[in-house]
């Protein structure tokens, strides 16, 4: 791949790694407010696990479906032909771990920096997320 198309393919993976991290974010905040509503009637320490069990099941599921998606694309531009491998490559680009034992060549190397961005972006989305749900949970503006 030419530097441009690294870029461009990259942003767009990017935007869709964005769009998928938003969209389960707000699903999981309608959730959280659906639930709230039967929960009600728990103890608050039982409400509160419940919430942000939650919250946790649709954090790991956004991140885990772009896992999934970096992997595809490993999988479906020919750059790493078995699951398992693009499944690896992916995830430890993803969280930044980076092992090194798979490489890309240099025609690749910008479009998977893309992957590491996207993670980075995502667990700083999700930790923000979290944050604000455990302000709320500690100064008792759960919904009731």
């Amino acid at each position: 791949m030419t530097l441009l198309q690294q870029i461009m393919w990259g942003s767009l993976y990017l935007g869709i790694c964005f769009v998928i991290e938003i969209v389960l974010l707000a699903w999981c905040t309608l959730w959280i407010a659906h639930l709230a509503e039967r929960f009600r009637h728990w103890t608050r320490g039982l409400r509160t696990a419940g919430i942000i069990t939650v919250s946790l099941v649709f954090i790991v599921l956004a991140h885990t479906i772009q896992v999934w998606l970096w992997a595809g694309v490993w999988v479906w531009f020919d750059v790493l032909t078995e699951w398992n491998d693009a499944l690896y490559f992916s995830l430890v680009t993803y969280t930044t771990l980076g092992y090194g034992d798979i490489v890309l060549g240099p025609g690749l190397r910008i479009f998977a920096a893309f992957s590491a961005v996207a993670g980075l972006l995502a667990f700083g989305l999700s930790t923000a997320f979290l944050v604000a749900l455990m302000t709320r949970v500690f100064e008792g503006r759960l919904p009731r």
